[in-house]
């Protein structure tokens, strides 16, 4: 039986520099928003001829940042508290046999602009850069089941933990949104998932996390004062990075 070679069609922006700082699932960050590039030879008009009909796609992609050959059969979900065990394909964890994602995503508008074809997207949950091999227009009446059963993950999750800002940041955010509109916001709803790995959740926790947001490392913990109460999610610091050694997906 002969091996099928797949190549990416095109490739993704996003702000999200790294898999920590995704949120688990589309729609959940409003300024999370991206921009596909088709590549050569698929950057051609004649490729999304008919797509502008379509208010939503899904996108085929690969989990580009996951070592090869490091899958598991069973895996640890976030959503179950990150102790329980279940079968790889009961999941959509990022470790598997092929390291293949499927995301859905609202399609705002396409451009075609000095020979590049780009389509501008609505919230999604991937790493800039990520690797599209594919994409297929959302067809409400086959694709949306709404008495379908979903599982461990069968409602939205839970209600976002609060975050709150320094005064000085406050201020300094208020000189950032000249650029990057909304900025403050969308910091706020990427912390308030929690990306913290599962296990250190209800715990106490007094490690200072990284998360990279477009061109900022934005470092945050829990506020002193309510471990062991209802958590608020502090943020201590907004740096630039060097844009040199940024991941590209």
């Amino acid at each position: 039986m002969s091996s099928l070679s797949l190549s990416p069609i095109a490739v993704i922006r996003t702000p999200y520099k790294e898999k920590f700082a995704v949120p688990r699932q589309p729609d959940l960050v409003r300024d999370g928003t991206g921009i596909i590039e088709l590549l050569p030879p698929y950057d051609c008009i004649e490729m999304v001829e008919g797509l502008e009909q379509f208010s939503h796609i899904w996108l085929i992609f690969q989990f580009n940042k996951i070592a090869a050959g490091k899958w598991q059969p069973r895996v640890r979900p976030p959503r179950l508290g990150g102790n329980r065990r279940i079968g790889v394909l009961a999941s959509r964890a990022t470790h598997r046999p092929n390291p293949l994602g499927l995301s859905k995503a609202e399609l705002r508008e396409i451009e075609f602009k000095d020979g590049k074809v780009r389509l501008y997207l609505g919230a999604v949950d991937l790493v800039d850069g990520t690797p599209i091999f594919d994409i297929k227009p959302y067809i409400a009446f086959a694709d949306s089941q709404p008495d379908a059963r979903s599982g461990f993950a069968a409602e939205k999750p839970s209600r976002p933990l609060s975050v709150e800002f320094s005064p000085v940041l406050e201020e300094r955010l208020k000189k950032l949104e000249q650029k990057r509109p909304h900025f403050s916001r969308f910091i706020r709803d990427v912390i308030s998932q929690d990306p913290r790995p599962a296990y250190r959740r209800n715990k106490a926790d007094n490690h200072i996390y990284g998360i990279l947001l477009h061109e900022f490392n934005i470092r945050w913990g829990i506020k002193p004062g309510t471990l062991n109460r209802a958590e608020i999610l502090e943020i201590i610091e907004i740096a630039p990075c060097d844009s040199t050694k940024l991941p590209l997906g």
